[in-house]
Protein backbone atom coordinates (compact mmCIF):
# COMPACT_ATOMS: atom_id res chain seq x y z
CA UNK A 1 0.00 0.00 0.00
CA UNK A 2 1.16 3.32 -1.09
CA UNK A 3 2.22 5.95 1.57
CA UNK A 4 -0.20 9.22 2.28
CA UNK A 5 0.39 12.67 0.49
CA UNK A 6 0.56 15.72 2.43
CA UNK A 7 -1.67 18.70 1.66
CA UNK A 8 0.52 21.74 0.74
CA UNK A 9 -2.51 24.13 0.64
CA UNK A 10 -5.93 24.19 1.47
CA UNK A 11 -8.64 26.51 -0.84
CA UNK A 12 -11.33 26.30 1.51
CA UNK A 13 -13.65 29.72 0.52
CA UNK A 14 -16.40 27.94 -1.52
CA UNK A 15 -19.51 27.56 -0.25
CA UNK A 16 -20.45 24.36 -2.31
CA UNK A 17 -18.74 21.88 -3.69
CA UNK A 18 -16.10 22.26 -6.87
CA UNK A 19 -17.43 20.90 -9.87
CA UNK A 20 -14.01 21.75 -11.63
CA UNK A 21 -10.95 23.29 -11.81
CA UNK A 22 -8.12 24.83 -14.52
CA UNK A 23 -4.64 25.73 -14.31
CA UNK A 24 -3.54 29.00 -15.58
CA UNK A 25 -0.86 28.03 -18.39
CA UNK A 26 2.13 29.08 -16.11
CA UNK A 27 0.94 27.40 -13.04
CA UNK A 28 0.71 30.54 -10.79
CA UNK A 29 -3.19 31.10 -10.82
CA UNK A 30 -5.71 28.43 -10.08
CA UNK A 31 -9.58 28.61 -11.51
CA UNK A 32 -12.40 27.11 -9.60
CA UNK A 33 -16.25 26.28 -10.38
CA UNK A 34 -18.68 25.76 -7.58
CA UNK A 35 -21.88 24.29 -7.19
CA UNK A 36 -21.96 27.85 -4.96
CA UNK A 37 -22.52 29.68 -7.85
CA UNK A 38 -19.20 31.54 -8.38
CA UNK A 39 -15.95 30.92 -9.50
CA UNK A 40 -12.52 32.19 -7.82
CA UNK A 41 -8.94 32.46 -9.05
CA UNK A 42 -6.30 31.64 -6.66
CA UNK A 43 -2.69 31.91 -6.33
CA UNK A 44 -0.87 28.48 -6.26
CA UNK A 45 2.02 30.13 -4.42
CA UNK A 46 -0.03 30.91 -1.45
CA UNK A 47 -3.33 29.75 -1.43
CA UNK A 48 -4.57 33.37 -1.42
CA UNK A 49 -7.52 34.29 -3.25
CA UNK A 50 -7.22 36.74 -5.68
CA UNK A 51 -10.68 36.91 -7.17
CA UNK A 52 -14.31 36.15 -7.17
CA UNK A 53 -15.94 36.24 -10.12
CA UNK A 54 -20.03 36.61 -9.39
CA UNK A 55 -22.84 36.69 -12.02
CA UNK A 56 -23.94 33.46 -12.68
CA UNK A 57 -27.67 32.87 -11.57
CA UNK A 58 -26.70 28.96 -10.62
CA UNK A 59 -24.11 26.37 -9.95
CA UNK A 60 -20.96 26.26 -11.99
CA UNK A 61 -20.72 23.24 -14.01
CA UNK A 62 -16.89 24.17 -16.02
CA UNK A 63 -14.48 26.38 -16.28
CA UNK A 64 -11.18 26.91 -18.38
CA UNK A 65 -8.21 29.57 -17.40
CA UNK A 66 -6.39 31.29 -20.30
CA UNK A 67 -3.46 33.68 -19.77
CA UNK A 68 -5.70 36.84 -19.84
CA UNK A 69 -9.59 35.53 -19.45
CA UNK A 70 -11.24 33.15 -17.34
CA UNK A 71 -14.10 31.21 -18.76
CA UNK A 72 -16.92 29.69 -16.92
CA UNK A 73 -20.55 27.93 -17.42
CA UNK A 74 -23.14 27.27 -15.84
CA UNK A 75 -26.84 25.43 -15.07
CA UNK A 76 -28.21 28.90 -15.64
CA UNK A 77 -27.71 28.14 -19.84
CA UNK A 78 -24.87 30.84 -20.23
CA UNK A 79 -21.28 30.93 -20.45
CA UNK A 80 -18.89 33.88 -19.14
CA UNK A 81 -15.23 35.61 -20.14
CA UNK A 82 -13.71 37.00 -17.30
CA UNK A 83 -10.50 39.27 -16.49
CA UNK A 84 -7.96 37.76 -14.36
CA UNK A 85 -7.15 40.92 -13.00
CA UNK A 86 -9.94 42.48 -11.59
CA UNK A 87 -12.51 39.35 -11.71
CA UNK A 88 -14.79 41.63 -13.87
CA UNK A 89 -16.99 39.84 -16.11
CA UNK A 90 -16.10 40.77 -19.65
CA UNK A 91 -18.90 38.83 -21.94
CA UNK A 92 -22.01 37.16 -20.97
CA UNK A 93 -22.71 34.22 -24.11
CA UNK A 94 -26.52 33.70 -24.14
CA UNK A 95 -28.07 31.29 -26.73
CA UNK A 96 -28.29 27.68 -25.29
CA UNK A 97 -31.94 27.05 -23.44
CA UNK A 98 -30.89 24.37 -20.92
CA UNK A 99 -27.93 23.54 -18.60
CA UNK A 100 -24.05 24.13 -20.24
CA UNK A 101 -22.03 20.93 -19.39
CA UNK A 102 -18.65 21.59 -21.14
CA UNK A 103 -16.82 24.62 -22.95
CA UNK A 104 -13.39 24.47 -24.87
CA UNK A 105 -11.48 27.11 -26.00
CA UNK A 106 -9.34 26.66 -28.98
CA UNK A 107 -8.38 28.55 -32.22
CA UNK A 108 -9.62 31.95 -30.41
CA UNK A 109 -13.09 29.92 -30.83
CA UNK A 110 -15.46 28.87 -28.03
CA UNK A 111 -17.10 25.82 -28.06
CA UNK A 112 -19.77 24.71 -25.86
CA UNK A 113 -22.11 21.61 -25.02
CA UNK A 114 -25.34 21.43 -23.59
CA UNK A 115 -28.06 19.61 -22.04
CA UNK A 116 -30.76 21.88 -25.02
CA UNK A 117 -28.89 19.05 -27.23
CA UNK A 118 -26.73 21.30 -29.13
CA UNK A 119 -23.46 22.25 -29.14
CA UNK A 120 -22.40 26.00 -30.31
CA UNK A 121 -19.10 27.84 -31.80
CA UNK A 122 -19.00 31.66 -30.01
CA UNK A 123 -16.45 34.30 -31.13
CA UNK A 124 -14.58 34.64 -27.99
CA UNK A 125 -13.86 38.58 -28.85
CA UNK A 126 -17.64 39.09 -29.98
CA UNK A 127 -19.66 36.64 -27.51
CA UNK A 128 -22.06 35.98 -30.50
CA UNK A 129 -22.97 32.51 -31.76
CA UNK A 130 -20.74 31.54 -34.72
CA UNK A 131 -22.50 28.02 -35.02
CA UNK A 132 -24.91 25.92 -33.88
CA UNK A 133 -24.41 21.87 -33.90
CA UNK A 134 -27.74 20.31 -34.21
CA UNK A 135 -28.90 16.65 -34.87
CA UNK A 136 -28.25 14.71 -31.32
CA UNK A 137 -31.51 13.18 -29.96
CA UNK A 138 -30.09 14.10 -26.17
CA UNK A 139 -28.25 15.81 -24.01
CA UNK A 140 -24.78 16.84 -25.13
CA UNK A 141 -21.75 15.88 -22.60
CA UNK A 142 -18.48 16.23 -23.51
CA UNK A 143 -16.64 17.38 -26.75
CA UNK A 144 -13.42 18.24 -28.06
CA UNK A 145 -11.69 19.72 -31.05
CA UNK A 146 -8.88 18.67 -33.83
CA UNK A 147 -7.86 22.03 -35.23
CA UNK A 148 -6.91 22.47 -38.91
CA UNK A 149 -3.19 21.73 -38.90
CA UNK A 150 -4.41 18.06 -38.30
CA UNK A 151 -7.38 17.37 -40.41
CA UNK A 152 -7.17 20.25 -43.20
CA UNK A 153 -6.68 17.82 -46.25
CA UNK A 154 -9.99 16.13 -45.85
CA UNK A 155 -11.98 19.28 -43.57
CA UNK A 156 -11.10 23.15 -43.40
CA UNK A 157 -11.65 24.62 -40.46
CA UNK A 158 -11.11 21.90 -38.22
CA UNK A 159 -13.59 19.23 -36.80
CA UNK A 160 -16.01 19.47 -33.32
CA UNK A 161 -16.22 15.96 -31.53
CA UNK A 162 -19.42 15.64 -29.08
CA UNK A 163 -20.72 12.55 -26.84
CA UNK A 164 -23.96 12.09 -26.13
CA UNK A 165 -26.91 10.48 -23.39
CA UNK A 166 -28.04 9.32 -26.92
CA UNK A 167 -25.55 6.80 -27.10
CA UNK A 168 -23.32 8.29 -30.61
CA UNK A 169 -20.83 10.62 -31.08
CA UNK A 170 -20.83 13.24 -33.59
CA UNK A 171 -18.02 14.54 -35.90
CA UNK A 172 -19.01 18.28 -36.86
CA UNK A 173 -17.37 20.44 -39.51
CA UNK A 174 -16.50 23.76 -37.90
CA UNK A 175 -16.43 26.00 -40.70
CA UNK A 176 -20.01 24.71 -42.13
CA UNK A 177 -21.86 23.17 -38.58
CA UNK A 178 -22.62 19.74 -40.74
CA UNK A 179 -22.25 16.80 -39.39
CA UNK A 180 -19.60 15.24 -40.85
CA UNK A 181 -19.85 11.52 -39.27
CA UNK A 182 -22.28 10.23 -36.81
CA UNK A 183 -20.39 7.34 -34.43
CA UNK A 184 -22.78 4.55 -33.78
CA UNK A 185 -22.09 1.24 -31.66
CA UNK A 186 -22.44 1.86 -28.27
CA UNK A 187 -25.36 0.73 -26.30
CA UNK A 188 -25.07 3.55 -23.83
CA UNK A 189 -24.28 6.85 -23.26
CA UNK A 190 -21.68 8.56 -24.01
CA UNK A 191 -19.50 9.88 -21.22
CA UNK A 192 -16.20 10.90 -21.79
CA UNK A 193 -14.40 11.22 -25.11
CA UNK A 194 -10.55 11.80 -25.52
CA UNK A 195 -8.74 12.88 -29.06
CA UNK A 196 -5.86 11.67 -31.22
CA UNK A 197 -6.23 14.75 -33.40
CA UNK A 198 -2.90 13.64 -35.55
CA UNK A 199 -4.05 9.96 -35.75
CA UNK A 200 -7.78 11.03 -36.72
CA UNK A 201 -9.22 9.00 -34.41
CA UNK A 202 -11.81 9.56 -31.00
CA UNK A 203 -11.93 7.35 -27.76
CA UNK A 204 -15.10 7.06 -26.13
CA UNK A 205 -15.98 6.12 -23.29
CA UNK A 206 -19.63 4.95 -22.13
CA UNK A 207 -22.25 3.03 -19.63
CA UNK A 208 -22.31 0.38 -21.63
CA UNK A 209 -18.84 -0.10 -20.19
CA UNK A 210 -16.76 0.12 -23.19
CA UNK A 211 -14.30 2.26 -24.98
CA UNK A 212 -14.65 2.80 -28.33
CA UNK A 213 -11.63 3.56 -31.29
CA UNK A 214 -13.26 5.55 -34.33
CA UNK A 215 -11.62 7.33 -37.37
CA UNK A 216 -13.18 10.25 -37.09
CA UNK A 217 -12.75 11.68 -40.94
CA UNK A 218 -14.58 7.91 -42.07
CA UNK A 219 -16.67 7.53 -39.15
CA UNK A 220 -15.68 3.37 -39.22
CA UNK A 221 -15.24 1.48 -35.49
CA UNK A 222 -11.75 0.45 -35.24
CA UNK A 223 -11.82 -1.15 -31.70
CA UNK A 224 -13.87 -2.14 -28.78
CA UNK A 225 -11.77 -2.07 -25.44
CA UNK A 226 -14.47 -4.51 -23.37
CA UNK A 227 -12.95 -5.41 -19.96
CA UNK A 228 -14.89 -2.96 -18.05
CA UNK A 229 -17.59 -4.21 -15.67
CA UNK A 230 -19.72 -0.57 -14.99
CA UNK A 231 -19.65 2.51 -16.92
CA UNK A 232 -16.67 4.10 -18.17
CA UNK A 233 -16.19 7.78 -16.41
CA UNK A 234 -12.83 9.60 -17.87
CA UNK A 235 -10.58 8.98 -20.63
CA UNK A 236 -6.79 9.73 -20.53
CA UNK A 237 -4.47 9.18 -23.92
CA UNK A 238 -0.85 9.20 -23.33
CA UNK A 239 2.43 7.60 -25.44
CA UNK A 240 -0.14 5.58 -27.67
CA UNK A 241 -1.75 4.28 -24.40
CA UNK A 242 -5.32 4.84 -23.43
CA UNK A 243 -6.53 4.93 -19.81
CA UNK A 244 -10.05 4.56 -18.37
CA UNK A 245 -11.42 5.01 -15.27
CA UNK A 246 -14.92 2.93 -14.53
CA UNK A 247 -17.73 3.01 -12.07
CA UNK A 248 -16.20 -0.60 -11.48
CA UNK A 249 -13.37 0.87 -8.89
CA UNK A 250 -10.15 0.01 -11.75
CA UNK A 251 -8.47 2.04 -14.09
CA UNK A 252 -7.45 0.10 -16.97
CA UNK A 253 -4.39 0.58 -19.08
CA UNK A 254 -4.90 -0.02 -22.89
CA UNK A 255 -2.58 -0.07 -26.35
CA UNK A 256 -4.01 2.41 -28.06
CA UNK A 257 -3.22 1.02 -31.32
CA UNK A 258 -4.40 -2.24 -30.58
CA UNK A 259 -7.20 -2.41 -27.65
CA UNK A 260 -5.30 -4.79 -25.90
CA UNK A 261 -5.46 -4.19 -22.06
CA UNK A 262 -1.84 -3.90 -20.71
CA UNK A 263 -2.18 -3.29 -16.94
CA UNK A 264 -5.29 -2.83 -14.27
CA UNK A 265 -5.01 -0.28 -11.19
CA UNK A 266 -7.33 -1.73 -8.75
CA UNK A 267 -7.14 -0.49 -4.76
CA UNK A 268 -10.26 2.12 -5.36
CA UNK A 269 -12.90 1.77 -3.29
CA UNK A 270 -15.65 3.90 -5.31
CA UNK A 271 -15.91 4.67 -9.27
CA UNK A 272 -12.64 6.29 -10.53
CA UNK A 273 -13.99 9.97 -11.61
CA UNK A 274 -10.69 11.51 -12.47
CA UNK A 275 -7.75 11.05 -14.25
CA UNK A 276 -4.14 12.76 -14.63
CA UNK A 277 -1.11 11.34 -15.82
CA UNK A 278 2.17 13.41 -15.45
CA UNK A 279 6.02 12.00 -15.92
CA UNK A 280 5.28 8.49 -15.42
CA UNK A 281 2.62 8.93 -12.51
CA UNK A 282 -0.76 8.23 -13.13
CA UNK A 283 -2.94 10.14 -10.45
CA UNK A 284 -6.85 8.76 -10.17
CA UNK A 285 -9.65 10.83 -8.18
CA UNK A 286 -12.27 8.58 -6.95
CA UNK A 287 -15.54 8.65 -4.86
CA UNK A 288 -14.10 7.48 -1.81
CA UNK A 289 -12.89 10.61 -1.69
CA UNK A 290 -9.47 9.79 -2.29
CA UNK A 291 -6.59 10.69 -4.43
CA UNK A 292 -4.25 7.94 -5.59
CA UNK A 293 -0.38 7.74 -7.45
CA UNK A 294 0.33 4.77 -9.40
CA UNK A 295 3.33 4.47 -11.49
CA UNK A 296 2.39 4.05 -14.53
CA UNK A 297 4.76 1.39 -16.07
CA UNK A 298 4.11 -1.40 -13.33
CA UNK A 299 0.57 -0.38 -11.63
CA UNK A 300 2.13 -0.07 -8.37
CA UNK A 301 0.69 2.03 -5.56
CA UNK A 302 2.88 4.46 -5.06
CA UNK A 303 0.36 7.21 -2.67
CA UNK A 304 -2.61 7.65 -1.27
CA UNK A 305 -4.10 11.39 -0.48
CA UNK A 306 -6.14 11.88 2.21
CA UNK A 307 -8.10 14.75 3.12
CA UNK A 308 -11.53 15.24 1.29
CA UNK A 309 -15.13 14.92 2.88
CA UNK A 310 -16.77 14.43 -0.91
CA UNK A 311 -15.91 12.88 -4.48
CA UNK A 312 -13.01 13.81 -6.19
CA UNK A 313 -14.69 15.50 -10.00
CA UNK A 314 -11.50 16.85 -11.39
CA UNK A 315 -7.63 16.32 -11.05
CA UNK A 316 -4.64 18.54 -12.74
CA UNK A 317 -1.33 18.71 -12.54
CA UNK A 318 0.73 21.79 -12.39
CA UNK A 319 4.33 22.70 -14.18
CA UNK A 320 5.32 23.39 -10.21
CA UNK A 321 5.44 19.77 -9.44
CA UNK A 322 1.95 19.68 -7.57
CA UNK A 323 -1.62 18.10 -8.32
CA UNK A 324 -4.80 20.05 -7.56
CA UNK A 325 -7.78 18.28 -7.17
CA UNK A 326 -11.46 19.20 -7.09
CA UNK A 327 -14.41 17.73 -4.71
CA UNK A 328 -18.42 17.98 -4.41
CA UNK A 329 -20.71 16.92 -1.91
CA UNK A 330 -22.53 13.66 -2.79
CA UNK A 331 -25.57 13.45 -1.43
CA UNK A 332 -27.26 16.72 -2.68
CA UNK A 333 -28.45 17.58 0.87
CA UNK A 334 -24.72 17.92 1.90
CA UNK A 335 -23.91 20.45 -1.08
CA UNK A 336 -24.14 23.58 1.49
CA UNK A 337 -21.31 22.60 3.29
CA UNK A 338 -18.42 23.81 2.97
CA UNK A 339 -15.87 22.53 0.22
CA UNK A 340 -11.85 21.99 -0.37
CA UNK A 341 -9.65 22.45 -2.78
CA UNK A 342 -6.57 20.58 -1.61
CA UNK A 343 -3.33 20.88 -3.52
CA UNK A 344 -1.22 17.83 -2.53
CA UNK A 345 2.22 17.04 -3.13
CA UNK A 346 2.90 14.70 -6.03
CA UNK A 347 6.01 12.59 -6.24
Amino acid sequence: MGGGGSALRVCADHRGGINWLSLSPDGQRLLTGSEDGTARLWSTADGTCCALLQGHESYVTFCQLEDEAAFTCSADCTIRKWDVLTGQCLQVFRGHTSIVNRILVADNQLFSSSYDRTARAWSVDRGQVAREFRGHRNCVLTLAYAGAPCVEEAVAGGLLVTGSTDATAKVWQVASGCCHQTLRGHTGAVLCLVLDAPGRTAFTGSTDATVRAWDILSGQQLRVFREHQGSVICLELVNRHVYSGSADRTVKCWLADTGERVRTFTAHRHSVSALKYHAGTLFTGSGDARARAFDAQSGALRRVFRGHAFVINCIQDSPCDFMNTATQPVPPQLESHLSHIRSVLSL
